[in-house]
């Protein structure tokens, strides 16, 4: 329990939007991806989720860990089956976002999306490789996550403030829930070994400090004094992934934060994550989000309308 308690002192956690979304008509979306961690809470109808459709009901709550894709069907009967690139230039036919819970007769659901990093580093629930999950007829955490939305719609003094606290506790109740329930053991052991280790966390932070430069396995093996040869299967030893994949998520996490926070052109964004050929750039950011970079740019993502 020890080696939890220090992971999750170690959280840096962050709100990145909530919403409540009514389900004007049914509507599949085969690549839903996204960076951020997504929790959905279904007010009224369902949602469907997966390779299979399982069926997420009225008062279950959905976990989506950021860098998953995944397919979401949003209301009952028969739906709209389209790719996210669609979905996004016809949106307003199928969601329209309200300020109000449970106040229309349209099926519902409202959603928290935040990030959780270990040592400002680290995706948490991206690095546990945990796929989506269904967390049933749970009250408190469903409770949390309205609280958050609600507190969203406030003009009031401290909102920021408490919309901070809210996603923090709503980040630690849902690691209680996932231990408590004893989900992913094995991926939770692995984090709790491999955070204790000195040199994997100095390739964190170096990778993070230096994203739009030379992040080969050869300087990442001087960074963690360890061989050039070695470097790759150490990294991936400790965390079940190769260090360039590692590299090219954070820095298309890097490239969508920079495409919603600024003004600056895609070539210049792709320099500064580390592509020097922006056309590459661009083809790999496609390849990982279904959508082109500067639709990214104009979008909500599919989870966060």
């Amino acid at each position: 329990m020890e080696d939890y308690n220090k992971i999750i002192e170690s959280l840096s956690v962050s709100f990145i939007k909530a919403k409540n979304i009514n389900i004007l008509n049914p509507v599949s979306v085969r690549n839903n991806y996204d960076v951020e961690n997504t929790i959905l809470y279904v007010n009224k109808g369902q949602l469907k989720y997966g390779e299979y459709q399982d069926v997420v009901e009225e008062g279950d709550i959905l976990f989506v860990p950021g860098g998953k894709m995944i397919a979401i069907t949003y209301g009952s009967g028969k739906a709209d089956s389209l790719t996210k690139d669609d979905f996004l230039n016809n949106k307003e036919r199928y969601f329209q976002p309200s300020d109000r819970l449970n106040s229309t007769e349209n099926e519902s659901y409202c959603y928290v999306s935040f990030e959780a990093k270990v040592f400002d580093s680290v995706n948490f629930f991206a690095s546990l490789d945990i796929p989506a999950f269904v967390i049933k007829q749970e009250s408190s955490l469903g409770l949390l996550i309205k609280e958050v939305v609600l507190e969203t719609f406030s003009n009031l003094p401290g909102k920021e403030r408490l919309i901070k606290i809210q996603t923090e506790r709503l980040v630690v109740e849902l690691i209680r829930y996932i231990i408590t329930k004893g989900l992913f053991v094995e991926q939770f052991a692995t984090n709790s070994t491999y955070f204790k280790d000195p040199r994997l966390i100095d390739i964190f932070t170096f990778i993070k400090e230096h994203l739009g430069e030379d992040l080969s396995n050869k300087i990442l093996a001087n960074v963690a004094n360890v061989s050039e040869d070695y470097v790759g299967q150490y990294f991936k030893m400790l965390t079940g992934i190769n260090p360039q994949d590692y590299i090219e998520y954070q820095r298309m996490e890097m490239a969508v934060n920079l495409l919603g926070t600024t003004k600056k052109s895609i070539r210049e964004i792709g320099k500064e994550v580390g592509y020097k050929d922006t056309a590459y750039f661009c083809r790999r950011f496609k390849m990982m989000f279904g959508i082109p970079a500067g639709k990214m740019r104009r979008r909500e993502s599919l989870i966060n309308v």
